[in-house]
C-alpha cells in the first residue's frame, strides 16, 4: 500500500513504486509505504532515532516473522533536494531509497563496514535490473 501524506508535486506512481519494491524482495512481506513533508519526517526521525531533522527514508519493522510487517517512510522534500544536489535522476533515487528501505525491513543493515558493502552491492545489482546506475559510483 502507497500513503501520499505530502503536498510535494513531483511523487512516483504506485506502479512505480511497487515494481520498485517488488525487485527488492526475497520474501512475503506487508508494506505501508508512505511518502511525507518534512515536518512528519522530522518528527518520526526524531520519535525512533532521536534525530532533530527530516531524514530521507526511515524503515519499521514490526514483525519479523513471515510474512515481514513493516513501514517504510519516505521525505519527498529531502528526497528532491538530495537527488538535485547529488545530480540524479529523481526517479532513480526515489528507486534507490525505496530499495534500501525494502533491504532494511529484510534485515540488511549498514552499520559495520562489511555490512554495508554487501548491502550497497545488493542494492547496485536490483537498481541495474531496474535500469538505473549505480548510486554509489560518484564516491
Amino acid at each position: 500500500m502507497v500513503q501520499y501524506a505530502t503536498t510535494h508535486s513531483e511523487i512516483p506512481t504506485r506502479p512505480q513504486f511497487r515494481r520498485w519494491v517488488k525487485a527488492a524482495l526475497t520474501q512475503d512481506t506487508e508494506i505501508v509505504l508512505r511518502l511525507v513533508d518534512d515536518a512528519e519526517g522530522r518528527e518520526l526521525n526524531r520519535q525512533f532515532r532521536q534525530k532533530d531533522y527530516a531524514t530521507n527514508v526511515l524503515t519499521f519493522v514490526y514483525d519479523d516473522t513471515q510474512p515481514l510487517t513493516g513501514d517504510i517512510v519516505l521525505c519527498a522534500p529531502v528526497i528532491s533536494q538530495e537527488a538535485q544536489a547529488q545530480q540524479k535522476p529523481l526517479l532513480a533515487h526515489y528507486a534507490h531509497l525505496t530499495v534500501h528501505g525494502v533491504l532494511h525491513l529484510q534485515g540488511y543493515d549498514h552499520i559495520e563496514e562489511a555490512d554495508a558493502v554487501q548491502m550497497e552491492h545488493l542494492e547496485t545489482q536490483i537498481l541495474a535490473r531496474l535500469g538505473y546506475d549505480d548510486p554509489y559510483n560518484e564516491r
